[in-house]
């Protein structure tokens, strides 16, 4: 029998993520200590009191049946957390959208919004999943470069009046992955006017939006007036409470669109583990205390890196939030090449940034997902580097 893929298979490309595996092993094999800072899967447990809920809802038999959407609790308990935490009112009936993590909601988005050949405003550097759903849905994919001198952040300027008539979506990933960079409200109030303009809808994802290191709270799109009339928002339970594998997140925003989502959501799963959602519902009420913890972790392990970086002649990206550093290294070497030495010399594991876009070539991102003394080892790790 011969067996043959489909023809959008062609559309995915193969994972380094197995290949830095494999070369980890090997240098692992020599008895080398390696760190590993390439995948940005949270390192720190969930909150005791999100465990406790899991482990106590689960011990119900009434609990394992379809759930077919977000619980009403679900909804509510999603709603008193934006209002709580960004001063954003939602109608937990017609403004909440749970999904099945936050990529499951990335890549499908474009699948109930766009017709074959249809734009998407996207980054250049820019989080895999995004491509994915946008040529999984047909349209093509139009790159906004994200550079030093705009502070990393899109120039909508810089768009084509032809390209931004065609639009149907602009994806915004702020503070992002990979590039760390922070919103500010006037850039903000911009995607708003834009959208507007051009009728076009934004999905502004939002997984990093606990990860700020300054200022009071998350910025949210939706607090920007008028972002509800042209936009979505998408935030996850994996990276703020540490529940990466639960993979439950949720949309909010605009009902027109959640509605069309919601369409689409149900003719594709039978909704989340309702243990799960009990448990998101827990840490949603309970967030300010396990994030400010969050943030103090993380914020400490932002500092030792940036710092450490940049005493090696690193180039790193100033940021305010995320859970990524985003650096260029001082050697003339292709970002893969550089990744797979760094690993065979020293074994410190970083991801190239060119796998995120074209704008990432010489750059790598390191997730922070390590305890400090580990971090520290990195660096002096990273000063026995040899680059000819």
């Amino acid at each position: 029998m011969n067996i043959k893929p489909s023809k959008k298979m062609s559309i995915f490309s193969p994972a380094i993520f197995g290949q830095l595996k494999i070369a980890a092993n090997n240098k692992r094999a020599e008895g080398e200590t390696v760190i590993d800072l390439s995948l940005g899967s949270p390192d720190l447990s969930p909150a005791p009191i999100i465990r406790k809920t899991m482990a106590t809802v689960s011990e119900n038999p009434a609990m394992y049946g379809y759930t077919l959407s977000g619980t009403e609790r679900f909804n509510k308990a999603v709603a008193s957390y934006y209002k709580r935490r960004s001063n954003v009112n939602l109608d937990p009936n017609t403004e909440v959208l749970q999904t099945m993590g936050s990529q499951e909601g990335l890549v499908h988005l474009p699948l109930a919004f766009c017709n074959e050949g249809d734009i998407v405003l996207t980054t250049n550097p820019a989080y895999i999943a995004y491509d994915t759903g946008i040529k999984l849905a047909g349209a093509e994919p139009y790159y906004m470069p994200l550079q030093a001198k705009n502070n990393f952040l899109p120039n909508l300027n810089a768009i084509p009046e032809n390209i931004a008539q065609k639009a149907k979506i602009l994806i915004l990933n702020l503070p992002g992955n990979p590039v760390p960079a922070s919103p500010n409200e006037a850039f903000f109030e911009e995607v708003v006017a834009f959208a507007k303009t051009y009728n076009i809808i934004v999905l502004h994802d939002a997984a990093y939006s606990e990860y700020y290191f300054t200022g009071d709270g998350p910025i949210s799109f939706l607090a920007t007036p008028g972002a509800k009339e042209v936009g979505l928002e998408i935030n996850s339970l994996s990276k703020s409470f540490s529940l990466a594998g639960a993979r439950v997140a949720y949309i909010v925003g605009n009902a027109d669109a959640i509605r069309i989502m919601s369409e689409l959501k149900s003719n594709l799963d039978y909704g989340v583990f309702a243990p799960i959602q009990e448990a998101a519902i827990t840490a949603l009420d309970h967030a300010e205390e396990i994030t400010n913890r969050l943030r103090e972790i993380f914020s400490e392990r932002h500092q030792i890196l940036m710092k450490g970086l940049e005493e090696l002649g690193w180039e790193v990206t100033h940021s305010n939030g995320g859970m990524f550093i985003w650096a260029k290294y001082p050697y003339s070497l292709d970002d893969k090449k550089f990744v797979f030495k760094a690993i065979e010399q020293v074994g410190v594991i970083m991801i190239p940034g060119s796998i995120f876009g074209t704008e990432g070539k010489g750059f790598v991102r390191i997730a922070l997902v390590q305890n400090t003394e580990s971090l520290q080892l990195a660096i002096e790790k990273l000063k026995k580097l040899k680059m000819s």
